[in-house]
């Protein structure tokens, strides 16, 4: 998990530029200026479901890029799991199937090549559907499972086999949550001795509530979705200053995934989440890997994945600082080989 270099050294070695640097307007400008079904085309690609627009995105995909947040949703061959909040859940979600072959669409529109795959709330603890979805795409693939605390011995053996490398909280909404804060620290506990993380999707007014416990935890942490800070606060809400403690420790790590689910504004520049997510990635290029969030679950309009993809040449417009994010920290992260 520490691959050794710090981050003040780090950022020793590298510039972040600001929100006007060279190029990075101009190029969300364009999504602005076109259609939303081909806004930046660059060459069209067979449609994505659950993905609007056709277009390739501008920026290039380095050799070995990784998706590090993204979900398989199978129902024909994996139903949904028997749940008391089950209708709640899909209520609140938006897609129809999200499968494998689908998702390798994405890839080849992106260019990423490696993919972690996390369990949705719908699956509640059945693991299978990223089980399957990890050995399709073996060797480049990880998965991230949700798991209750009676989970045997025995079963977390075979989910790590299986290429699972964290366990997910997802309990910002308390009605269609299938964990509970309290389970997080002692599942914490039993996890880190395989070398896993917890991924947890919490809100901001969570984060500062439960800071006591989160730093104490002794197994890497990754925040979901930048940390969904409140806004208009953003990084001046209290929970941004916890997570940078606990990044200065050199085992917490944020996912740059979502700008819809951190912005106001919206599409194309998603100005505040874009703000958000330079933060991170000026305290700690080390620490934030990308993700898609493909199928996009939460939003009825799905957004152009092109743009999402797009963004992070504004989230990171360094070349140096977006390989580490897409290569090197999922390879740290997640055990990809080099």
């Amino acid at each position: 998990m520490n691959d050794g270099i710090g981050r003040r050294t780090f950022l020793k070695g590298v510039a972040i530029t600001a929100l006007s640097t060279a190029g990075a307007v101009p190029l969300l400008e364009a999504y602005a200026r076109t259609p939303a079904d081909h806004a930046g085309a660059s060459g069209d690609v067979q449609p994505v479901p659950n993905s609007a627009g056709t277009n390739r995105p501008k920026l290039k995909a380095p050799p070995n890029a990784c998706d590090c947040h993204m979900h398989i949703y199978d129902p024909e061959r994996f139903p949904f799991a028997a749940a008391p909040n089950l209708a709640a859940m899909i209520a609140s979600r938006h897609f129809t199937v999200a499968t494998v072959s689908e998702y390798r669409l994405l890839q080849k529109r992106n260019g990423t090549t490696r993919v972690v795959v996390v369990t949705p709330t719908n699956y509640v603890t059945d693991n299978r559907c990223t089980l399957d979805a990890v050995a399709q795409m073996a060797p480049n693939a990880r998965g991230i499972a949700v798991i209750h605390p009676d989970v045997t011995d025995a079963e977390l053996k075979r989910l790590h086999d299986g290429g699972i490398r964290g366990i997910r909280f997802t309990v910002f909404d308390p009605a269609t949550a299938v964990t509970s804060i309290d389970m997080i620290e002692p599942l914490a506990k039993r996890i880190n001795e395989l070398g896993w993380h917890v991924q947890l999707h919490m809100r901001g007014d969570q984060i500062v509530e439960n800071a006591d416990m989160l730093l104490r935890l002794p197994s890497p942490v990754v925040f979901d979705h930048m940390g969904r800070m409140p806004l208009p606060a953003g990084t001046d809400y209290p929970a941004f200053k916890i997570i940078l403690r606990m990044m200065d420790k050199g085992r917490t790590w944020v996912k740059l995934a979502g700008p819809y689910l951190n912005t106001k504004i919206g599409p194309p520049t998603y100005a505040d989440a874009t703000k958000i997510a330079q933060a991170w990635v000026k305290a700690a290029p080390e620490r934030v890997v990308w993700g898609s969030d493909w199928p996009h679950p939460t939003e009825k309009e799905k957004p152009n994945d092109a743009l999402i993809f797009d963004l992070l040449s504004e989230w990171a417009p360094d070349k140096k600082v977006r390989h580490r994010i897409l290569v090197e920290n999922p390879q740290a992260l997640y055990g990809f080989s080099g």
